[in-house]
């Protein structure tokens, strides 16, 4: 069984409830967690305040950036073992679990090192006067992690609130924390202060709500659906606290005529079945140049038969779904496809291997999907690419823009010109040309725009939203 970590203690639920953990691979379950409520809200707050007032804040920006890089070190030296739960308690397969732990590190090293670089400035003012800007930190954040990436976005969220200053509660997903747990313990190790890291597991209606509307939350960091951020938003809004909010996609990879597809079709597959499609930023449209789309969809369909999803000790392109429930909504959007008279291309193979009370899915590959139909229009969160034709560079745009999303865009062109004119007039926070991802690096700024949410996280940027900016105005004559 699992408990809570508040003030780096083991801390059962208060009102003694758990929840069961289910392995994706197999859909069996084999481990407890605490189904936490307001209450246990409330203690994690009060610890992570006590935190910040009496030591957090006492602390240099030089101490905290090494206080993490002993965490990244930690992290390291049990790569082995956090990639080994996170792939029990995801369905990852090996590699991408090990990138994850990779990533988690990176994170921390990365925060660790801009601990003391974040500074205010001197405003040139009226005679008599200085005025200087400082940045400081809004207190106690909030941190709701989705399932998908447990590690890495805990990395990117918690990273960026502790360099900045801050002191965090984090509620993770029921169905992803496990890991998350066995870092907060490893931060323990590592020295940081009882109270400056706490997380308490359980349900997002009841642990993420009660989050959401704690006086004692100054900052709330969301990853998740669209219609969970909205209510977040507003349980926020109730009480002025600012949010940033990442709400995912339904992003596009525009193929043009002129495309390296040696280059491109690699990309392509992998922007799909990565973490078998549950990725924000999952490429899920296939927007392709008329000239070249039979030409496209051939080599690309070859490939999708090849795929193969399986246990994820097998380390195969693909492992579960996360849940049963995700699984039924990939097979409603799918059977929708099939009522539409949408054409299947080509479908990967599920392996004799993976056990039928798993939650697998065999990648797909769709054909013709008219812009209008929800398949084009919302998150699957599996992984089905859905592929259409354009017939010009303002057709690309319009089929491009033409959702409620704004996360991620990939482009493939080898014209100059153009990659720099679809490079402004997409709609989006990240626009990657003749690659996608950029390797995910932690340094790029990340989050969306219309309904895949506000806000930056990543990179140096994140720093500026964790942080309040005060002016100070000197008067000396």
């Amino acid at each position: 069984m699992h408990f809570n970590h508040i003030g780096n203690a083991k801390v059962p639920s208060v009102s003694g409830r758990t929840l069961p953990v289910t392995d994706p691979a197999t859909g069996q379950v084999y481990d407890e967690i605490q189904r936490s409520d307001i209450g246990d809200v409330d203690l994690a707050t009060k610890a992570a305040r006590q935190a910040y007032e009496s030591v957090w804040l006492k602390i240099s920006a030089a101490e905290r950036g090494r206080l993490m890089m002993k965490l990244s070190q930690h992290i390291s030296l049990h790569a082995d073992e956090l990639a080994a739960i996170e792939q029990r308690d995801c369905g990852k397969p090996t590699r991408q679990a090990r990138a994850d732990v990779t990533a988690l590190a990176r994170y921390f090293e990365y925060y660790a090192g801009a601990c003391d670089k974040l500074h205010g400035e001197t405003l040139p003012y009226l005679d008599g006067y200085s005025v200087h800007t400082w940045r400081e930190p809004h207190g106690v954040t909030g941190h709701i992690i989705p399932w998908n990436y447990p590690m890495q976005i805990f990395g990117r969220s918690v990273g960026g609130a502790l360099a900045a200053g801050n002191v965090c509660v984090i509620k993770p997903a029921e169905d992803g924390c496990l890991s998350l747990l066995r870092v907060a313990e490893l931060a323990t190790e590592a020295g940081f202060p009882a109270g400056v890291i706490n997380i308490v597991t359980g349900y997002g209606h009841e642990v993420g709500k009660a989050l959401a509307e704690h006086r004692g939350i100054d900052h709330i960091s969301f990853t998740g659906s669209p219609t969970v951020g909205t209510l977040i938003q507003q349980a926020a809004a109730a009480r002025h606290c600012p949010v940033t909010l990442e709400l995912g996609g339904k992003s596009p990879q525009i193929v043009f005529a002129d495309a390296d597809l040696d280059a491109a079709i690699p990309a392509i597959v992998n922007a799909i079945v990565q973490n078998s499609g549950q990725t924000c930023s999952a490429g899920s449209r296939l927007l392709v140049e008329h000239g070249i789309y039979e030409t496209l969809l051939e080599r690309l369909g070859h490939v999708f038969e090849n795929l193969r999803a399986g246990p994820p000790e097998l380390d195969l392109d693909l492992g579960p779904l996360i849940r049963q429930s995700q699984l039924q909504r990939v097979w409603d959007f799918l059977s929708d496809a099939h009522v539409a008279g949408i054409p299947l291309v080509a479908q990967g193979k599920i392996v004799d291997e993976a056990p039928d009370t798993g939650y697998y899915q065999a990648p797909t590959l769709l054909r013709d999907v008219p812009p209008g139909h929800r398949l084009a229009q919302e998150e699957v969160f599996g992984p089905v690419l859905c592929a259409m034709p354009f017939q010009s560079e303002q057709d690309a745009i319009r089929l491009a823009n033409g959702t409620a999303f704004g996360l991620v865009a990939g482009v493939w062109t080898r014209d100059g010109a153009r990659q720099f004119r679809m490079a402004r007039q997409l709609r989006c926070g990240q626009v990657f040309i003749n690659n996608y991802g950029a390797a995910g690096g932690v340094e790029l700024p990340f989050g969306g725009v219309k309904s895949s949410g506000h806000g930056r996280e990543k990179g140096f940027e994140a720093l500026l939203g964790f942080t309040v900016l005060k002016t100070v105005a000197f008067r000396h004559g």
